[in-house]
C-alpha cells in the first residue's frame, strides 16, 4: 500500500473515526484504525463493534493494500505535521508517514484481522436535512436512560410514517419527543430503537462537518437505510453503521397529557435564570423546586426550601390562566428541558401536582417534554 494525501484531509479523517476507538484489552486490534486504498479510493475504518464508521477520502494512490495502526498514536502525530502533502506506504509491518522533513515509522497489525463491518442494503432509504436532524436529536437523546436494565429505554425511539420521522426518548422520569420533516422515504410506518451512544457519535460527526467547510448540493442531506438489526447513517463522505436494540419501546403517547387545567406562558430565559437560583435552595438528592400558578395573577412562583440551605420564592410575569395549581418537579429535568427549547417564550400545563408538566415552545408544534411531577 503507499499513496499520498493532504494533510488537511487526512487529519480531519482521524478525528472522524478516532473516536470510537480506545483501550480494549479483549480485542487489541480495536484500538486501532483500518486504513484501506483500493479501486481509487482510500477509506480509513474504525469499529468498536457495536458502531462502525467509514470515511472515504481523495487521494493519490500508487499501491493498493490496507493496514491497520494505533488510532491514538496515528491521529496525535498527523496533527502535528506540516500543512502539506503526507506520503504514506506500509512497509513489512509499519506504516511509513512521511510529510517534509518528518519521518516516522507506525508499528501495527494486518488488515485482515481487523473485524469486518456489516453491511446494510441500500436500495430503499430516508432522509432529512442535515441541521434539522442534529437540532432534532440533541433534543431528545438527553431523555435517555443510562440505566441498562431496560435495554430499550437506552435508546431512541424512531417512528418512520407518512413523510415524517417522530424522536422520542424517556429514561421513566421524564420525555422529550420531536418530529423532523422527512425529504425522502415511504409511508410505509416503520419503528426501531437507536442506541444513544450511536446518536452522541452521530451528533458529534454532524457538528465537525460546518468546521471542513464542505457544504453544499445533496450534502446537506443525511441518509438512514435501516435492515433487521442494523442502520446506516450517510452524510458526505462519511457513514455509521450501528446495531439497533431489540424489545418494544413503550406505549409513551398515553402518558402525555391531553388537556390541561393550567397553562403559562413565561419568558425562557428567565425562567432558567430563576430555576437556578431556586435550585440552590432544593433539598440535597430531590432536587426539587415548586412552580405555582396562582389563579388570576399572571404569575409563575418559583420555589424551594431546605433545612439546610433556607428558601427561596421567585415570582415572574407569565400569561397565566386556568385554575389556582402547582407542580412540584426536579429542577435538573426542569433545566435540561429549558436549556432544548427553542425560541424566546416556553408553555407549561399542569393538570394538578399528580400528572406529568409539559413543556413546549410557544410557536412551534413538533417539539415537547414532560416532567413527571415529585409525589409529595
Amino acid at each position: 500500500m503507499k499513496f499520498s494525501i493532504l494533510k488537511e484531509n487526512l487529519n480531519s479523517a482521524l478525528f472522524i473515526v478516532s473516536h470510537i476507538t480506545g483501550k480494549n484489552i479483549n480485542l487489541p486490534i480495536l484500538n486501532n484504525v483500518m486504513i484501506e486504498a483500493k479501486d481509487g479510493n482510500i477509506k480509513l475504518i474504525s469499529t468498536n463493534l457495536e458502531i462502525g464508521i467509514i470515511h472515504n477520502l481523495r487521494g493519490k494512490i500508487e499501491k493498493e493494500g490496507s493496514f491497520t495502526v494505533d488510532s491514538k498514536v496515528m491521529t496525535d502525530y498527523v496533527a502535528l505535521l506540516p500543512n502539506k502533502k503526507v506520503d504514506i506506504e506500509k512497509k513489512e509491518n509499519n506504516l511509513v508517514v512521511e510529510c517534509e522533513n518528518y519521518k516516522t515509522k507506525i508499528r501495527g497489525q494486518a488488515a485482515d484481522e481487523y473485524p469486518l463491518i456489516p453491511s446494510v442494503d441500500r436500495n430503499n432509504y430516508y432522509s432529512a436535512q442535515i441541521d434539522e436532524f442534529k437540532r432534532a436529536l440533541a433534543q431528545v437523546v438527553f431523555s435517555v436512560s443510562t440505566s441498562e436494565t431496560r435495554m430499550e429505554l437506552s435508546g431512541v425511539f424512531f417512528n418512520f410514517r407518512d413523510h415524517k420521522l417522530t424522536l422520542a426518548a424517556t429514561d421513566s422520569y421524564r420525555l422529550s419527543e420531536k418530529e423532523v420533516n422527512l425529504k425522502n422515504g415511504s409511508g410505509e410506518g416503520q419503528s426501531i430503537i437507536v442506541p444513544a451512544r450511536t446518536l452522541q457519535e452521530l451528533i458529534r460527526i454532524l457538528s465537525g462537518l460546518k468546521e471542513d467547510g464542505d457544504t453544499g448540493g445533496d450534502s446537506e442531506e443525511i441518509k438512514f437505510y435501516i435492515s433487521d438489526s442494523q442502520i446506516l447513517f450517510t452524510v458526505k463522505s462519511t457513514e455509521l453503521i450501528s446495531r439497533l436494540i431489540e424489545g418494544q419501546y413503550p406505549d409513551y403517547k398515553q402518558i402525555i397529557p391531553a388537556m390541561a387545567k393550567t397553562t403559562a406562558l413565561v419568558n425562557r430565559a428567565e425562567l432558567v435564570r430563576a430555576v437556578k437560583a431556586s435550585s440552590l435552595f432544593s433539598k440535597t438528592s430531590i432536587n426539587d423546586v415548586n412552580l405555582d400558578f396562582p389563579k388570576g395573577k399572571n404569575q409563575v412562583v418559583i420555589s424551594s426550601a431546605s433545612d439546610q440551605t433556607g428558601e427561596s420564592v421567585i415570582s415572574l410575569e407569565a400569561d397565566s390562566r386556568g385554575e389556582d395549581n402547582g407542580v412540584v418537579i426536579n429542577y435538573r429535568y426542569l433545566l435540561d428541558g429549558l436549556n432544548n427549547l427553542d425560541g424566546e417564550n416556553v408553555k407549561i400545563e399542569i393538570i394538578d401536582n399528580n400528572t406529568p408538566c409539559l413543556l413546549k415552545p410557544e410557536k412551534e408544534k413538533d417539539y415537547l417534554y414532560i416532567i413527571m411531577p415529585i409525589k409529595q
